[in-house]
């Protein structure tokens, strides 16, 4: 009988180089001069704006009879005064709302430091911090359990059932992100068929990794998916999980849970890098074409769920991997690099896969992105704000449904999206150029998008008159009418304080 080794193949255990950790960061931008900064904005009362917001491309044309005031105060409600098109005043609405708001503070007194408290290479700076490698597997009479694990005592309770997904014995390989306490994990799952009774034919089985930061598990896919075909095929020998371990495992401080979560810059060149929220997780080649193929212009409903930060579960049949990869999308959308917009939000925290075992860690969560194969998810109506089965996007809260539907100003952003998409793919077939990509393209419009919005918003609330008119919105690239109930929930939110006028179909 010859003696199998336990040696994998393919142990380089990294897709790609560790960058040089004595490599810097680039400078911060020089702050903005005076003479530089945008003139702030003025309206007159009653509707008639005599400002225009910052940005560019987003107008279009509205025909109205009449106008809508909402004022904004630092009070728990909404009052809002429907004027008649002679400009007298109307019968004044009260909304309760939520929390107060209160004014920001303008943008760019510290645009020279956009994170204080971090120097700029603790801002972009990733280490490898593998916090555990484990085994998982189904038995037939136990289900699925944790075979081996390193180290010996840490906590997996729960992890079985995340890195095994519910009815993955239908398929025969898989990946899944997921979350586990305030550690991100990647597992690898593949099913090979055997001639066992004991095992009915099947054997399953799951190689995973967690880390405070899933910025990096990206690069120990390929190894993650030999592994699990090796212990398929060479049960029990886990000699080259425990080399990796002792390789990579984290020095963790003692304080804190080394989560990288800020960037120093914005750019092109950064943002494959650092994303902020920790958004950069590899995907296949197209992640975001299929992205946006498969929703088409619903993503543009998804867009502005996730800038109010609402909490959304996506339900799918496995494969979970290509639906992390939504998870992943849905979270790009909300990217915002203006300081100081969000500070008093909630984020939008990726969850990435659940099952019910989760169900009670959701309970307090404010805001989240998060898919499941278990359809019970769907009647628990009060762990969730939106959701997405395939590619329908829907809502149970009647104050969020206005926001289901698609206006004009919505369909004119999706087709500049595709536009922009064409245009590059066209440079790169013709032009060979390769040096943006569609994650690039995607991630960008959507943060140029809003961050023309917060900047609008913010510069309208530092100046004398804090009016919204319906320039305003149509500069943000928003519909003065059909998004006048996105704004006002995003008001109150991001806690804005301004009066809203905006045009209105009715008198009444």
């Amino acid at each position: 009988m010859v003696e199998k080794s336990d040696r994998a193949p393919l142990l380089d255990w990294e897709e790609i180089p560790t960058p040089d950790p004595n490599q810097a960061a680039p400078p911060p931008p020089p702050p903005p001069r005076e003479e530089d900064a945008p003139p702030q904005k003025s309206s007159q009362t009653g509707g008639t704006a005599t400002g225009i917001a910052a940005g560019t491309g987003w107008s279009s044309s509205s025909t109205a009879n009449a106008t809508a005031t909402t004022t904004c105060s630092p009070t728990r409600s909404v009052t809002a005064v429907f004027a008649s098109g002679d400009g007298s005043s109307g019968r004044p609405r009260t909304e309760l709302l939520g929390p107060a708001w209160n004014r920001p503070e303008p943008l760019g007194s510290d645009r020279n430091v956009p994170f204080p408290g971090l120097s700029v290479r603790d801002q972009w700076e990733e280490k490898d911090q593998i916090v555990a490698v484990f085994v998982v597997t189904f038995d037939t009479r136990s289900g699925n359990m944790v075979e081996w694990c390193l180290p010996h005592d840490i906590n997996l309770d729960g992890v079985e059932f995340k890195s095994m997904a519910s009815g993955s014995h239908r398929i025969t390989s898989d990946f899944i992100y997921f979350r586990k306490g305030c550690y991100f994990g990647l597992a690898c799952f593949a099913n090979m068929p055997v001639e066992s009774e004991l095992e009915r034919g099947a054997r399953m089985k799951s190689v995973g990794i967690l880390s405070p930061s899933y910025t990096l598990l990206y690069r120990y896919m390929h190894f993650l998916e030999n592994q699990v075909r090796h212990q398929l095929e060479c049960p029990g020998q886990y000699s080259p999980l425990e080399a990796f371990y002792e390789d990579k495992k984290a020095v963790l401080p003692p304080a804190g849970n080394g989560l990288i979560t800020a960037c120093p810059t914005w750019s092109v060149t950064t943002i494959n890098r650092c994303m902020h929220p920790e958004m950069k997780i590899t995907h296949p080649a197209g992640c975001m074409s299929q992205f946006i193929q498969f929703f088409g212009e619903q993503i543009m409903v998804l867009w502005k769920f996730a800038l109010l930060r609402k909490r959304l579960l996506i339900f799918s049949p496995p494969p979970v991997g290509v639906v992390c990869y939504r998870v992943y999308c849905c979270c790009c959308l909300a990217n915002v690099s203006l300081p100081g917009i969000g500070v008093s939000v909630p984020e939008l925290r990726p969850f990435f896969y659940i099952n019910i075992a989760d169900i009670t860690a959701l309970e307090t969560e404010l805001s989240y992105v998060a898919c499941t194969t278990e359809k019970i998810f769907e009647e628990k109506k009060e762990l969730y704000d939106v959701y997405v089965d395939n590619q329908n996007v829907k809502t149970h809260r009647s104050h969020l449904q206005p926001l289901l539907r698609l206006n004009a100003a919505d369909k004119e952003k999706y087709r500049k999206l595709t536009e922009q998409r064409q245009q590059l793919l066209y440079s790169q077939e013709v032009d060979g150029d390769c040096t943006s990509n569609e994650e690039d393209l995607f991630i960008l419009f959507f943060m140029e998008l809003n961050n023309r919005i917060f900047q609008t918003l913010s510069e309208v609330a530092a100046s004398t008159d804090p009016t919204l008119t319906a320039e305003h919105v149509r500069a943000m690239g928003l519909d003065p009418q059909a998004d006048r109930s996105f704004l006002v929930h995003l008001l109150e939110v991001y806690g804005i304080d301004i009066t809203l006028v905006i045009d209105s179909l009715c008198c009444s």
